[in-house]
């Protein structure tokens, strides 16, 4: 997987990308920004591109308006999202939203998703290999594991490789050698929203209980009935994960209110890890109080910034 090298471009951007972690107001702020500078979203949350996966996934849809939003519910629950399938149709969306005089603006929390557009993974179509998963399956997941850091050196976080097929996969990946086509000139400005850290676990906690009251539990119920398993809600996380153990019994609602919210606060200060990552790499993020005004403080930092698009 080769990268290019990123530096802030000396031409106007052509692609407004709106990070942040959970619950700091990311999705408003890009939208808000898309309705004044005709843009479009094109979401880089790794869990709202399934289907029905809506309130724990935060989707907030009411928040669009009027506003056209791109890969949002563009896969069945229970099916595998892969790196490679996302940045297909990321360069698809900007290639498309650009040729119709719109602005993209990409929105999200997904820092591998993130980066994988903004450092410009060079990611190939990896096929299934049947001779080196006959090598892998005699070994343990901690071989496994130690395999996946030799083949991957930049890997920093391995928190979603807990199961075998995951981890196999992922090894799959990470020793496939081959080359992408060609890449569009992608020129980002990139805007971040930070909060004082105890503001912020204070929004999580509010909206894990809005999520809550919102029906978030008889969500993953619906789920399961329709033949998302146990073991899928396992691999997507957070929510889903303590949800699935609540419902099987093996946690109380407390427990799992407790256990979730703990979880969602952790994921969060990883974001914040990931986004620093990605700043010490030579991506500048330009960074907006979410306590201040957000908004005022995006279009003064985007006003002469971004190439001209015309409603």
């Amino acid at each position: 997987m080769k990268k290019r090298s990123t530096g802030e471009p000396e031409q106007r951007a052509n692609l407004l990308v709106i990070l942040g972690a959970t619950a700091s107001g990311k999705t408003r702020l890009g939208v808000e920004l898309a309705g004044r500078l005709h843009g479009e979203i094109i979401s880089a949350d790794s869990r709202q591109v399934y289907r029905g996966m809506d309130i724990g996934t935060g989707k907030d849809l009411h928040e669009y308006g009027e506003v056209p939003y791109h890969l949002i519910d563009v896969a069945p629950a229970g099916s595998e999202f892969n790196l490679f399938r996302f940045q297909r149709l990321f360069l698809d969306c900007f290639n498309d939203i650009s040729s119709r005089g719109a602005l993209p603006v990409l929105v999200g929390g997904s820092g591998m998703y993130l980066d994988c557009v903004l450092r410009g993974y060079r990611l190939s179509e990896v096929p299934e290999n049947p001779a080196l998963r006959s090598e892998l399956a005699p070994l343990s997941m901690e071989e496994l594991e130690l395999r996946l850091k030799l083949a991957n050196h930049g890997l920093h976080n391995s928190t979603d490789l807990r199961q075998r097929p995951r981890l196999v996969r992922a090894i799959e990946i990470a020793e496939f050698r081959g080359e992408s086509g060609p890449w569009p000139e992608i020129a980002p400005l990139t805007l971040g929203i930070r909060w004082e850290r105890a503001v912020l676990r204070e929004r999580i906690t509010r909206r894990l209980r809005e999520r809550l009251e919102a029906g978030m539990i008889e969500e993953a119920q619906r789920l399961h009935a329709e033949g998302t398993t146990w073991e899928q809600m396992e691999f997507y996380g957070l929510e889903y994960r303590y949800l699935a153990r609540y419902l099987k019994g093996e946690l109380s609602r407390n427990d799992m209110f407790q256990k979730l919210n703990a979880a969602i606060h952790d994921f969060a200060k990883k974001q914040e890890n990931w986004f620093k990552r990605m700043q010490s790499h030579g991506l500048p993020i330009h960074w907006l109080e979410g306590a201040g005004d957000p908004l005022a403080q995006a279009l003064e930092l985007v006003q002469g910034r971004i190439a001209a698009h015309n409603n």
